[in-house]
C-alpha cells in the first residue's frame, strides 16, 4: 500500500530513491524547505526540514530512477572527491531520509 513503510528495506549502493508524496519541497531564497504533509513523516506533525548545499545536491537527483551509486559517482565527479566517500555519504543521507519517510526505497 502507498504511504506504508517496509522498516526491513536495507538502503545500500544499488537502492534508488525518490521523494515521497507525502512532502511538499519549496526553495525560499536558497533554502529547500521540506514539509512533511501526512501524520508519521518526519518525527512530528509540523516539522519542517531543510539541507545544506551537499544535501540539496544529493536530493536534486533522487528521481527514482538512479541508483544512490549512480548519484555518488555523479558527485565524485562533480566535486572531485573519492568515490567510496561520497558513496557513504549519499547512503547514509538516504537511509536518514527513508527512516524519517520523506524518501521512499526501491531495489
Amino acid at each position: 500500500m502507498e504511504g506504508e513503510v517496509d522498516m526491513d528495506v536495507k538502503i545500500g549502493p544499488d537502492t534508488v530513491c525518490a521523494v515521497s508524496q507525502d512532502v511538499v519541497v519549496r526553495d525560499i531564497e536558497g533554502e529547500l524547505i521540506i514539509v512533511p504533509l501526512a501524520a508519521g513523516v518526519g518525527d512530528l506533525e509540523d516539522e519542517l526540514y531543510t539541507l545544506n548545499a551537499t544535501g540539496r545536491a544529493v536530493w536534486s537527483r533522487l528521481d527514482g530512477k538512479k541508483s544512490l551509486s549512480d548519484i555518488a559517482g555523479e558527485l565524485a565527479a562533480e566535486y572531485d572527491s573519492p568515490r567510496n566517500e561520497v558513496e557513504a555519504d549519499v547512503v547514509g543521507l538516504a537511509q536518514e531520509l527513508v527512516r524519517r519517510r520523506i524518501v521512499v526505497a526501491s531495489g
